[in-house]
């Protein structure tokens, strides 16, 4: 189960706001943006096909025609999957979505 760290408020007081709650990207229905850095963005999201809860990491699609940046993602989600911890995310799946307007990068 992933735990995330409350930080008081409503999620409409939070600097990135709604975004892509509701929407849903392969088998993965997005509930909340819960971050967002240099590397992309990261939503809480629900597993459809194994009913889980999950962390979705997306590179927006300006950055998926970065060909450094999708290299930098895929080194990332590697080296992310290599590692075994309690307190550090498993990488269950790293994948490119093409759509008729943009391309993402996920993992």
């Amino acid at each position: 189960m992933l735990r995330r760290a409350h930080t008081g408020g409503n999620i409409a007081s939070r600097p990135w706001g709604l975004g892509m709650g509701g929407k849903t990207i392969s088998h993965f229905e997005i509930v909340e943006k819960i971050g967002a850095g240099g590397m992309g963005e990261v939503y809480l999201a629900r597993d459809l096909r194994l009913d889980r809860t999950v962390a979705l990491k997306l590179l927006p699609a300006e950055f998926a025609r970065d060909e450094n940046r999708r290299k930098r993602l895929e080194r990332e989600a590697r080296a992310a999957s290599a590692l075994k911890h309690p307190n550090i995310t498993h990488i269950t799946t790293s994948a490119r979505r093409t759509a008729p307007t943009s391309s993402r990068w996920s993992m």
